[in-house]
């Protein structure tokens, strides 16, 4: 009975490590595999390592901010928190991909070897005592929308051509972006004039601003005719802007008259009425790159993120910024 008790004891052990001795070659231990979650912190740690040199113009120093903490702090301060969230998504991406760029290309013109600064003439950034301070008791409710904004397109840039495009953005069009090289001299083949129909409902849309007469002749630095008259547009953009306008044989650029006169747009007409000129305007903003209004527009017509920094920047991919940004990550 012995000999017989052992062989079904041999045989039932076989069986059950019949499955594995199949399963695994020889010499292989088996290890469970890594859950999906650790993949993704330590994308997380890495993303966490790049930090953006800001210069802090209110306290004249250059603070080091990790990446996504900088870009939490740009959505707040560049869009309206009030936003559809995929609106705000497409927002993340482009200051992710301004500072990118920036990181990869240091401008090197900034004081304590900053890359950015937190003004217009990068992009306004706002911490979050700055952002308590202009939410008051709305501060916790709409902070935790743009972090999750940013978080769940954390990493993510736009590319054209395997490079991070320069992803400017506006406010609200005149109904139309503009091409680049129509307000600025580079023509950039990403940055072309498109239809944009939602700007209307912004509030933005349309403005008045009047002047003297004496005014705008010193503003233009112009004499006006004798005749009543203002000047000529001559020809517009693709986007629907002034080009050109003649003003008593003096030609100006469109953009030139918007900053002569502090216009909100390029996009404009004129009246005058004895010794008053009204200055009406279409858009705000240069109108390069995604309107903001716009961007929400379709936002609330139900296109994500995606779809949206897709229809203002022609050809662009989305890509994951680890592969320009991983000799930074690599110094620290």
């Amino acid at each position: 009975m012995k000999p017989i008790l052992v062989s079904l004891v041999l045989f039932a052990a076989i069986l059950i490590l019949l499955p594995s001795l199949l399963v695994l070659p020889y010499g292989t231990t088996y290890t469970e595999p890594a859950p999906a979650s650790v993949a993704n912190k330590e994308k997380e740690k890495k993303e966490e390592a790049v930090s953006v040199a800001v210069y802090r113009s209110e306290k004249s120093e250059t603070m080091d901010i990790p990446i996504e903490d900088y870009v939490t702090g740009v959505v707040a301060a560049e869009m309206p928190s009030e936003f559809n969230i995929e609106a705000l998504k497409a927002q993340a991406l482009t200051a992710r991909t301004f500072v990118v760029a920036k990181l990869t290309n240091p401008p090197g013109n900034l004081p304590s070897e900053a890359v950015v600064t937190d003004t217009i003439q990068d992009q306004v950034y706002k911490d979050k005592d700055q952002l308590q301070k202009t939410w008051g008791k709305n501060f916790e409710k709409k902070y935790a929308k743009i972090e999750e904004a940013v978080n769940s397109t954390a990493g993510q840039i736009l590319t054209y051509d395997g490079n991070p495009i320069y992803a400017s953005f506006f406010s609200t069009s005149n109904g139309y972006t503009e091409n680049s090289e129509d307000y600025w001299e580079n023509a950039a083949p990403y940055l072309r004039s498109v239809e944009s129909p939602w700007d209307v409902d912004s509030p933005k849309y349309e403005d008045k601003i009047s002047f003297t007469v004496g005014e705008f002749e010193q503003k233009l630095g112009v004499t006006l005719p004798s005749d009543g008259s203002i000047g000529t547009i001559k020809n517009l953009t693709e986007g629907k802007r002034v080009a050109e306008a003649s003003v008593n044989g003096k030609t100006f650029s469109g953009r030139e008259i918007r900053d002569l006169l502090e216009l909100r747009s390029s996009d404009f007409t004129w009246q005058r009425s004895g010794d008053s000129i009204t200055v009406t305007t279409k858009g705000y903003g240069h109108g390069v790159g995604m309107s903001q209004y716009g961007a929400n527009g379709m936002a609330e017509e139900g296109k994500p993120y995606s779809d949206i920094v897709k229809y203002y920047y022609k050809d662009v991919a989305i890509s994951e910024m680890e592969r320009y940004v991983s000799n930074l990550t690599a110094q620290k």
